[in-house]
């Protein structure tokens, strides 16, 4: 995946938790994260939208918890998130 595309997905993480989206206020319109085990034995998460688009993939890890705080991360620190465009 390029860096343009991970950029991608991280603004859709963003975007998905921040407090006016209906995720954020504890609706959940069938969007959800999802933790497999890719083709090497390393754990990841995706953040699916209510559509089933994928919106956002994490980064290998070499355990569940870690995948799991990943996801906590993203849901404790991207409310408060800004959007630094870098694309010029």
């Amino acid at each position: 995946m390029s860096v343009g595309r991970k950029r991608l997905h991280l603004l859709g993480v963003v975007a998905s938790v921040m407090p006016d989206n209906p995720w954020a206020r504890g609706r959940n319109d069938g969007g959800k994260f999802e933790i497999s085990k890719d083709h090497a034995g390393k754990f990841r998460f995706h953040l699916k939208a209510p559509n089933g688009e994928i919106i956002a993939a994490s980064q290998g890890y070499e355990m569940k918890a870690n995948a799991e705080k990943g996801i906590e991360a993203i849901r404790t620190h991207a409310p408060g998130a800004t959007v630094e465009d870098h694309s010029d």
